[in-house]
């Protein structure tokens, strides 16, 4: 039951907010922030302030067009407030981010009444280091140098147009323009001039620092507990969680999650407790370090528990490598067709996720090297961070802080290999949930390496552990969480508990305002030189060289081989997703619409999701074939493999749920606001003639149907 302090706090901030803005209150709005009340203001909590039960999640899907963002804001923040409990908003892009932060917050502070303050909280990669720099610049003025004599090993690794952004940097610091934070740089920074001069959670050396009281990040950091609202992105809070909760965000406990685009959680989650290794990378990387060991040791000779551990630290390194070395004919043999395929990064996955006894056995010696390596790199690490503590340091404290981020790094890259290689040599016990693994071909341009890949095929079970029994509470929203009707496929991929308050909640739009079109001589999609023959044809009778469309594809061939096919009069008018960035795309095809022009954007997947075309930038959506995932993608085909052994049907419990949340998604495209209209047309006959497209079909909003 709702208090009735809580209900009165948000009732009056949402008045407020309609009032001073002049808006009507939306009923979805009203129906979302009554679910997110009733699951956040019913929480119980021990002696402690630990939650008790387990009712504390809200998965909620709100249409397009309800004001998701307003309604989890006026809803969460009194609530967040009266509890004592941080708020955590995570969002899955930048764009979102960015509007939530300079539009969203803003707007509610002013015509809410509520008083709350908020910050923008980010990872050490976007903070400059600021020891990393000095060192830079060190280095540089010692080469400058005319009396010293220098080896060619020794030469400054850095141009004098990165030493020159370097010295701005270094400037802007000093005369308090600049605050460290990599965005708010005047300038465009490429990769490979930022990367010298930040760092990571294992190479950054924390308080023990000697510019941590200037640090950009610790100040950034030390920031986020003197507010109520936090806004960041999902890689973090997942990164977060991995490091145990409460290493840069708010403990996971004293924590209200939001979760903005609820729907690409378990995809990010999947890629954090996934792991890879290059095998010839990795190999130079050992070769490189037992090369780098003896500088080491003559810089950290004055300690001789230090010293002790780097004495076996040469074998360790040649043991792991040769043991790689004996890595690559095994690989070359399982992936040797590879090199004759036709795609970019060819994959060869191991069926059911079960390597042969051979990879198993040598899996199980690297294991046990890399475990050893990173057993006594870690012991390094560790010694090197309590010299850093140690006042009376037998080691220069300028020597410490220049190996600590080295010794830290390694540690890190030898813990990777352990994980990656425990992974290969221990076979998934009988009954539980498998682990896809497969192998990779790059071609780097230099040489062509084998990656090695092992993945969770569900990211559901680290989801349940790490998240959702930890935290105060959660809420998930987007507009596309469930499918075919219920939410079975979203808690499958991302382990919400089964007692939460799933809703759904309708969008304020007019959805007979979009006429959606199957027209008659629509191919079938599974049959590809038929259909593309067919689309080809048909996009010449159904575009208005006029206005403003979007036509979506599902793979690149495809939609190369239709525009190759049309005719001048349209070909002229097509902005073709990858000629250029997709910003730059978008612009220019709303320069054509406000000059008065046609323009056609062809575009992929990600076009189909996010993209905001509102009004006469986009009249009409054509959708070339059902958005069935990608059948080489190798954890959804180990899932398949899995959900079929286990008596399930992969097709209709996966397969087409998701094509099902990928058209609302690319139909989505049209309607932007209320007062949007236009056509919508599917150029694939399944959906009228297999069984399956009548519930892709049902999933859909009720536009006006032709068919």
């Amino acid at each position: 039951m709702v208090s009735a302090e809580i209900k009165q706090a948000i009732q009056g901030a949402y008045s407020q907010f309609l009032k001073s803005r002049g808006l009507n209150a939306r009923y979805g709005q009203k129906l979302m922030i009554a679910e997110i009340a009733r699951t956040l203001a019913t929480l119980e909590f021990d002696e402690n302030q630990r939650r008790l039960g387990d009712r504390h999640v809200c998965v909620i899907e709100a249409g397009t067009g309800t004001g998701k963002t307003v309604a989890y804001l006026l809803a969460a923040i009194p609530i967040a407030q009266l509890l004592g409990k941080k708020l955590v908003v995570s969002t899955a892009t930048v764009a979102l981010q960015e509007q939530i932060i300079l539009k969203d917050l803003p707007e509610v502070k002013k015509h809410s009444g509520l008083e709350f303050s908020y910050t923008l909280a980010k990872g050490r990669g976007r903070y400059l280091c600021l020891t990393k720099l000095d060192r830079i610049l060190s280095d540089q003025q010692s080469a400058m140098d005319p009396t010293r004599a220098l080896y060619e090993d020794e030469m400054p690794s850095v141009d004098s147009s990165a030493m020159g952004v370097y010295e701005n940097m270094i400037n802007a610091l000093a005369a308090n323009d600049w605050d460290g934070d990599k965005d708010s740089w005047k300038d465009e920074l490429e990769d490979q001039v930022w990367s010298r001069v930040t760092t990571d959670h294992r190479q950054c050396t924390g308080r023990r620092c000697s510019n941590v009281t200037n640090c950009s990040f610790f100040k950034a950091r030390d920031s986020l507990s003197n507010v109520d609202l936090v806004v960041t992105n999902h890689d973090l809070v997942l990164a977060d969680l991995a490091l145990g909760g409460g290493a840069i965000l708010p403990p996971p406990h004293e924590t209200i999650y939001i979760f903005d685009e609820g729907h690409h959680l378990p995809d990010k989650a999947l890629g954090h407790f996934a792991h890879h290794l290059r095998v010839i990378s990795t190999t130079r990387w050992l070769d490189q370090s037992i090369k780098s060991v003896p500088t080491m040791k003559d810089d950290l000779v004055q300690s001789s528990t230090v010293s002790h551990y780097l004495e076996s630290l040469p074998k360790l390194l040649e043991t792991s490598k040769k043991e790689m070395e004996r890595l690559w004919p095994l690989l070359q043999s399982l992936a040797g067709d590879l090199a004759d395929s036709q795609e970019h990064s060819p994959r060869y996955r191991f069926p059911d996720g079960v390597v042969n006894d051979d990879l198993k056995a040598l899996a199980e010696e690297l294991r046990v090297s890399f475990s050893e390596l990173y057993t006594r790199l870690d012991k390094l690490r560790i010694e090197l961070e309590d010299l850093l503590e140690d006042k009376h340091s037998p080691i220069p404290k300028v020597d410490l802080e220049n190996w600590f981020p080295v010794i830290s790094t390694w540690s890190g890259r030898a813990e990777a290999c352990w994980q990656l290689w425990s992974s290969y040599a221990y076979p998934d016990a009988d009954g539980s949930m498998p682990k896809a693994r497969w192998l990779t071909l790059f071609d780097t341009g230099a040489y062509v390496d084998i990656e090695i890949c092992s993945s969770p095929i569900l990211a559901a079970n680290n989801l349940q552990a790490n998240l959702w029994q930890e935290c105060c509470a959660a809420v998930v929203t987007s507009a596309t969480l469930s499918a075919l009707g219920h939410f079975e496929r979203y808690r499958m991929r991302a382990g919400t508990p089964e007692n939460a308050n799933y809703a759904l909640v309708p969008s304020p739009f007019d959805f007979s305002r979009a006429e959606l079109r199957i027209p008659k001589g629509t191919a079938d999609a599974g049959k590809a030189q038929e259909h593309t023959l067919a689309i080809t044809r048909q996009m010449g009778e159904i575009i208005n060289a006029k206005e403003g469309t979007l036509v979506l594809f599902s793979s690149r061939r495809q939609m190369m081989d239709v525009f190759e096919g049309l005719p001048a009069r349209l070909k002229k008018l097509v902005l073709l997703q990858g000629d250029r960035s997709k910003q730059e795309t978008i612009r220019q095809h709303k320069l054509a619409i406000d000059d008065g022009k046609g323009s056609i954007l062809f575009g992929l997947a990600s076009f189909a999701e996010g993209l905001d075309l509102p009004g006469d930038y986009c009249r009409h959506v054509i959708i070339a074939k059902i958005p069935f995932s990608v059948p080489d993608d190798p954890v959804e085909a180990a899932l398949a493999e899995w959900v079929d052994h286990r008596g399930g049907n992969a097709f209709m419990e996966m397969s087409v749920p998701d094509a099902a949340i990928k058209l609302v998604q690319a139909c989505g495209r049209l309607l932007r606001n209320e007062k949007d209209s236009g056509v919508i047309t599917i150029l694939d006959n399944r959906l009228l003639q297999r069984r399956y497209g009548k519930a892709l079909l049902d999933s859909l909003p009720p536009y006006k149907r032709v068919y």
